[in-house]
């Protein structure tokens, strides 16, 4: 067929190469380019070790006074307070424990595909070099969220995974440069990060258009369902495809609502300062309860994290970035000064029950939807790619897509 791929994010790329793989004719449309959004600052892990979705009761206890802090963790700024309500009741009724325990399994299930599905691609197209299996850690500096977290620790180990607990002076063995102030951390040997997550998605960009995958610079403005499909491009005729696959991230959503599903999709923005060529650890470190990470990517180091619900049109704040800084600063040593960082604010695009929307379009069995990750784009996006030929040829998933439906809403 002739597959028309709307994104050249890493969903977008990762399912081009999966449905080359097969045969197919693969143009992938972007209106800006490779790695123009939550591609190109993410922070860099591969985190299929982690099982929590966003909306979880003790996020919850928590927002109170994230929201007392317009630099904490969470901000929700005032001119979009109405416009988001609909999406945090969708996110607090997530938190129930019935859908909580459905959100985790399903979580789960993708994430068992991930690291194999980014070792074969990675692979493939000779990008093995540019993952690091160093490990990650989830850092405390209060003992309180440490003992709370150890619940987590024990349905993570319940799931198979493999996390060590370890104290301040152990950790400290392992990453020099952590403060006195973090008092103990869980340590996951088997997680992974990225070299860069802009230069990874470049990567898979140029492999693309070496193996002969299309691109076009266009704004999608519409897509008609067919058969045949066509998507619709602003200034330009049409693109006619056999089938679309839709992975827009956070501009997803008014294109799948024109093909009849009204997704609950909003824009988690997340912000970061980076320091090239500074090398402070060699692992990310998660620091939980404060919102934020730090990543040795090859470029330098990143600080980045929490979360602001602002929409796609409202400028950056990068007062949190500043504050994100500080932050970091006071957990890590020898973090260079703020001035001499490069800030950056990306859109996660992010559904109530953080999962992705992985299926076929209500009214067309030839568009698939492949948006939504939320914190975990980068992770889930190689096995997302399979899931989407799996799909495309009418062949059975590896695991339920159910979950996953655009129609569970």
């Amino acid at each position: 067929m002739k597959v028309a791929v709307i994104g050249a994010g890493l969903v977008g790329l990762a399912s081009a190469h999966a449905l080359a793989d097969e045969g197919h004719e693969v143009v992938v449309i972007d209106r800006e380019g490779p790695a123009a959004g939550a591609s190109r600052g993410n922070a860099g892990w591969i985190a299929h070790t982690d099982i929590d979705p966003v909306a979880t009761p003790d996020m919850l206890r928590r927002v109170p006074g994230y929201l007392l802090d317009p630099l904490g963790p969470l901000a929700i700024r005032a001119r979009y307070l109405l416009p988001v309500l609909p999406w945090l009741t969708r996110l607090i009724l997530a938190s129930r424990p019935e859908q909580l325990k459905r959100s985790v399994e399903a979580v789960v299930s993708i994430s068992r595909l991930a690291m194999p599905a980014w070792d074969a691609l990675s692979a493939s197209l000779g990008m093995g070099a540019m993952i690091h299996r160093r490990g990650g850690i989830f850092a405390y500096d209060d003992a309180r969220n440490l003992a709370t977290a150890r619940l987590k620790f024990a349905r993570q180990r319940g799931f198979g995974m493999n996390v060590e607990e370890i104290d301040g002076r152990a950790l400290r063995q392992l990453e020099p440069s952590l403060s006195d102030a973090v008092i103990g951390a869980a340590y996951y040997p088997d997680a992974a990060h990225v070299t860069d997550p802009r230069v990874v998605t470049e990567a898979l960009f140029a492999a693309a258009r070496s193996r002969g995958i299309w691109f076009e610079r266009a704004a999608v403005t519409s897509i008609t369902a067919g058969p045949p499909v066509s998507v619709v491009c602003e200034g330009r005729e049409p693109v006619v495809a056999d089938a679309v696959v839709l992975a827009a991230g956070a501009w997803s959503k008014p294109l799948a609502a024109a093909l009849g599903d009204n997704i609950p999709l909003e824009t988690e923005r997340g912000y970061n300062v980076s320091f090239p060529g500074v090398a402070t650890i060699t692992r990310p470190v998660a620091f939980d309860g404060q919102g934020f990470v730090v990543t040795p990517l090859d470029t330098g180091l990143r600080v980045g994290g929490a979360v602001e619900l602002a929409g796609l049109k409202l400028p950056p704040n990068h007062a949190r970035t500043r504050a994100l800084h500080a932050k970091a600063s006071r957990m890590l040593r020898d973090v260079p000064a703020f001035e001499t960082g490069q800030v950056w604010m990306g859109h996660r695009p992010s559904i109530p029950d953080s999962l992705p929307v992985i299926g076929l379009a209500k009214t067309s069995a030839r568009v698939v939807y492949a948006f939504g990750h939320g914190h975990y784009g980068l992770t889930h996006s190689a096995a997302t790619g399979r899931i989407v030929a799996d799909l495309l040829a009418e062949r059975t998933p590896p695991i339920d897509l159910a979950p996953f439906s655009p129609q569970r809403f």
